[in-house]
């Protein structure tokens, strides 16, 4: 059984991929990974209260990612994505990409996260970021590095 990946949509839906969009790009990124994941879809002013208080940023941010607590009873909570619509929006806009696009590339960004991927060291961020790339081509994206 694939993973559990369940929406909450606390902005109006404009601009915003449907649930099934969100749900499928996540499940590709997861791969054969089981557990519960929730996206949260937020304005600025929750994406930055977080990304203070978790990071120490005081700006709203594209994505963020918590990873879950294993459940004794149900499946392993693999963990949160909370995005900021307005940022991706403004994110695709200045890099000329098309905001489906972009879309895909924070989800797929973000369940990387959860799954322990991470870009702080180049080594890490050249594998997390072919990774991605392979990701999204197969969902039929280009790479989201290209420059």
């Amino acid at each position: 059984m694939p993973a559990q990946v369940s929406i909450q949509r606390l902005v109006p839906a404009a601009g915003i991929p449907s649930p099934a969009s969100l749900r499928g790009w996540a499940l590709a990124a997861l791969g054969r990974e089981k557990g519960e994941l929730n996206i949260r879809i937020v304005g600025d002013e929750e994406s930055r209260q977080l990304n203070h208080q978790y990071r120490g940023k005081d700006k709203p941010t594209n994505v963020l990612s918590f990873q879950g607590e294993p459940e004794l009873e149900s499946l392993p909570v693999l963990g949160d994505l909370v995005i900021c619509a307005p940022v991706v929006a403004r994110e695709a806009a200045e890099q000329g990409k098309p905001a489906r696009a972009h879309w895909a590339h924070m989800v797929v960004h973000g369940c990387l996260h959860l799954l322990g991927h991470d870009h702080e060291r180049d080594s890490e961020a050249l594998r997390m970021e072919a990774l991605e790339t392979r990701i999204l081509k197969r969902l039929g994206f280009s790479d989201p590095y290209e420059r």
